[in-house]
């Protein structure tokens, strides 16, 4: 976990971010040339169902942003958390933005409703050379798109539906320079935390001793589906207790990459975590037996020694279908369409 490199890390934020930017910008028609620029050749998508994985920047253009941009045709990107890193052995960049514009044509399903609507979008980027795009992984939340929409297809959130705000004190997304030392900090707590979840006894939340780690008032941001809290009582009540009941068998699979830059924080796995579905009600949903893995990634913000707030995001359509629940199918029925099935 080295320190150094930091001018390398801030050269690959503001090559990455400004990639990326482009994508957004440039007219819809020159979109296959903003995607050469910003991918390798032979760069890979990993990203949220149903869009799922593309290879090459052809592909890419084809599945995720020729569909996204014309749904939104005057789609904006806002940067709120850009932290850059080593691991493994390969340089990355993670970012949580909002893109937000108008929802003009139906996208993947989900009614247009031709309003302004906020789209969560998390990434992890691989980086290549000049600043290229070698490999992406991407959640956006298709479920709190739904929300917006108006077609909401699944048992009500335990925690509340909000617009994830970015960071408290403005922070995140500096493009100039780096603070590894701080960071390393950071990731040491993250890490501490993470092996308390180790220590749980089965039976007592009080074994994990969480409260070491985080902040009193401590905000949990999480996807649509399960929902934001405030504080560990919040945060045990809407997602901990329901999700430890419903996956007993949880365990942690392997994480895409661990970076860091001062009081920010950012893990993920592709899948990330893989337990089998064996308890009661977990998204409403009864236990189905099934192994599920699960597309997750974690935007931490320490505040002193505590960690302050964590924007969770999870592909919930994609854990929701691997318990046989499809919510691009009950978006349908909703909206009146036929289902090819009964």
């Amino acid at each position: 976990m080295p320190t150094s490199g930091g001018e390398t890390h801030a050269a690959n934020k503001r090559a990455v971010a400004e990639k990326l930017r482009a994508l957004f910008s440039t007219p819809i028609e020159s979109l296959g040339a903003a995607a050469a620029d910003a991918y390798e050749d032979g760069a890979q998508l990993n990203a949220f169902h149903p869009v799922n994985e593309a290879t090459g920047a052809d592909q890419i253009v084809g599945a995720l942003w020729q569909p996204l941009r014309t749904a939104f045709p005057d789609l904006e990107r806002r940067d709120r958390i850009v932290v850059p890193g080593h691991y493994e052995g390969h340089d990355f960049v993670a970012i949580m933005s909002d893109l937000q514009g108008r929802f003009e044509q139906d996208w993947i399903d989900i009614p247009a409703n031709h309003e302004v609507v906020t789209l969560r979008c998390c990434e992890i980027h691989r980086v290549g050379d000049n600043g290229r795009v070698a490999e992406t992984h991407m959640l956006v939340d298709t479920l709190d798109l739904m929300r917006q929409a108006g077609v909401w297809p699944v048992a009500p959130s335990l925690g509340a539906e909000i617009t994830w705000p970015a960071p408290a004190g403005g922070g995140g997304a500096d493009l100039e320079a780096c603070d590894l030392e701080r960071g390393l900090e950071s990731l040491r707590l993250v890490k501490a935390m993470h092996a308390g979840l180790g220590e749980f006894d089965g039976t007592d939340l009080k074994s994990m001793d969480h409260a070491r780690f985080w902040s009193p008032g401590f905000m949990w941001y999480g996807p649509a589906g399960i929902g934001t809290s405030k504080g560990l009582a919040g945060f045990e009540a809407h997602h901990q207790i329901p999700f430890l009941r419903g996956f007993p068998d949880r365990r942690v699979h392997k994480h895409v990459a661990n970076v860091y830059d001062g009081d920010f924080v950012v893990t993920g796995g592709w899948p990330s975590v893989i337990g089998t579905h064996s308890g009661p009600d977990w998204l409403g949903t009864g236990p189905t037996g099934r192994e599920i893995h699960f597309r997750v990634m974690d935007f931490y913000r320490v505040d002193g020694e505590l960690i302050a707030e964590n924007w969770v995001p999870i592909d919930i359509a994609d854990v929701l279908r691997q318990m046989g629940v499809d919510v691009f199918a009950r978006v349908r029925h909703l909206r009146g369409q036929p289902r090819t099935a009964l």
